[in-house]
């Protein structure tokens, strides 16, 4: 067997990068955008695994709910106050297209859960993240929600 024979074996045997897990993240700071999606796709944690999270951001809600697809992804982190359209108001948009995704609430700012469940009865408040937060910490709350 030539080299070169040896080398396109190589080459074509090499293993792709599986995604194990997709989450869309919804903040209309681009700052915070790409600092979770790098913090998230580039975590880790010193196993030696190939699955990996893959991370779809937008900063307009609008342009978000106009592009989600059902069954694309399994969690969404999405901020609560958002231009145009508030974070509970997206879910609820949300929720219509795909029951099984998986939501997180984000703000920086204190929460009223008792209104906000009287006002957004169809959303469930069960996962919230305070911002900021630390990359360890928010990989930590992905992965009890993810599990």
């Amino acid at each position: 067997m030539s080299k070169d024979s040896l080398r396109v074996t190589a080459i074509t045997t090499k293993k792709k990068q599986s995604f194990w897990k997709r989450i869309l993240i919804i903040d209309d700071e681009a700052d915070t955008t790409l600092t979770f999606k790098e913090g998230i796709e580039n975590y880790n944690d010193g196993n030696a695994n190939d699955k990996r999270i893959q991370v779809v951001t937008f900063n307009d809600p609008l342009m978000a709910l106009s592009q989600f697809k059902p069954n694309l992804y399994d969690l969404i982190l999405v901020d609560i106050n958002l231009p145009d359209m508030n974070g509970f108001e997206l879910c609820e948009k949300v929720l219509e297209i795909d029951i099984n995704v998986r939501i997180c609430f984000m703000s920086s700012g204190e929460v009223n859960r008792e209104a906000l469940r009287e006002i957004h009865p169809a959303v469930s408040l069960g996962c919230f993240i305070k911002k900021p937060i630390t990359v360890d910490h928010l990989i930590e709350r992905i992965r009890v929600e993810l599990d």
